[in-house]
């Protein structure tokens, strides 16, 4: 007689199954809540591509130019939502992209997406779009971004403005812990099915330790497009950046003693997710041309908890109040 099979004798094949209809449920359902976040927030801009990579910009103002880089993990809306873009671009041709993966923009996996490389494509675009001169503002990774851009581009970046940055390497677990969706295979099947879900059950608590010591945003609470940030392409993009985050710093701060641009380092004093001390402030006594702008009772997210500060240290003349851009624009 042939040997038995039954699934009572091979228990092991029903949970097979039951992981694999869990896995295309899952990958159902976040592809379902990714296509209906693309609905609701289109892109809000225009694209360039450079080497066959599409990114995504939003361009307002006329004036000085100053360029906004966002962090990991969102995109070009974080400077609309906290209402720094449109206070600058009344005195300003500004300038918000979705880097490399966020948003709407390209994220080729030809390319390994170091702050560096981002920056290289980044001073590309800037010249398609005819910009010659500019400020740089990042925030979180985004600094990065940013002071590779003045370190290699010197003569396109007049000044530099780093907020709530990362610029020496130090052991980060959350680093290492929320970079497994870049990891190939085994990331892809983690992107399409239990990141999204569990990213979904996290946010409060992330979104939470971003703000504190201040309270989450009224302007983010109510306008950031959550579910964006949530779609398998950007929690991979948010990935790789949290993988790359200390060889890409680990290169860059070997070469702060270069930068001569004029540069403003803003920090909360109550950041929870970069300690200032051992960041921006010592960036600040790294470089001998900066100014440290350290502000109380306020967390990673600066340009919400004190955003008049930060306009201020952006650019004086942009800081009449001025009402957060609702999304989509």
């Amino acid at each position: 007689m042939p040997p038995d099979v039954s699934t009572s004798s091979h228990p092991w094949l029903i949970g097979t199954a039951v992981i694999a209809a869990a896995a295309i449920a899952s990958a159902a359902y976040n592809r379902s809540k990714a296509s209906g976040a693309e609905f609701e927030t289109p892109p809000v801009g225009s694209f360039v591509e450079v080497d066959g990579t599409r990114l995504h910009y939003l361009r307002r103002g006329s004036g000085p130019c100053i360029v906004l880089l966002h962090g990991n993990g969102v995109m070009l809306q974080d400077w609309l939502v906290s209402g720094v873009f449109d206070a600058l671009a009344k005195t300003h041709d500004v300038i918000a992209f979705d880097r490399p993966g966020f948003g709407y923009s390209d994220r080729p996996r030809t390319v390994l997406w170091t702050a560096q490389a981002q920056a290289a494509l980044l001073a590309q675009a800037l010249d398609q779009l005819g910009i010659a001169k500019a400020t740089v503002v990042g925030h979180s990774f985004g600094t990065m971004v940013a002071l590779a851009l003045g370190l290699d581009y010197p003569d396109l970046v007049t000044r530099l403005v780093l907020l709530g940055g990362y610029f020496f390497p130090t052991p980060r677990a959350d680093l290492i812990l929320n970079a497994g969706p870049a990891i190939p295979l085994i990331g892809d099947v983690m992107r399409y099915t239990i990141s999204p879900l569990a990213g979904r059950a996290m946010l409060p608590k992330v979104e939470e330790l971003l703000f504190a010591p201040a309270p989450i945003a009224p302007s983010w609470a109510d306008g950031f497009p959550t579910e964006m940030v949530l779609r398998p392409s950007q929690v991979r993009a948010t990935a790789a950046d949290a993988g790359l985050a200390i060889p890409s710093v680990a290169a860059l701060s070997k070469r702060y003693g270069e930068l001569t641009i004029p540069t403003t380092i803003v920090a909360g004093k109550g950041d929870k997710i970069v300690a200032f001390e051992g960041q921006s402030q010592r960036l600040h006594e790294t470089m001998p041309r900066s100014e440290f702008v350290l502000i109380e009772d306020v967390g990673h997210m600066v340009h919400y908890s004190a955003r008049d500060r930060v306009l201020r240290a952006i650019a004086p003349a942009a800081t009449a109040p001025v009402v957060a851009s609702p999304v989509p624009v």
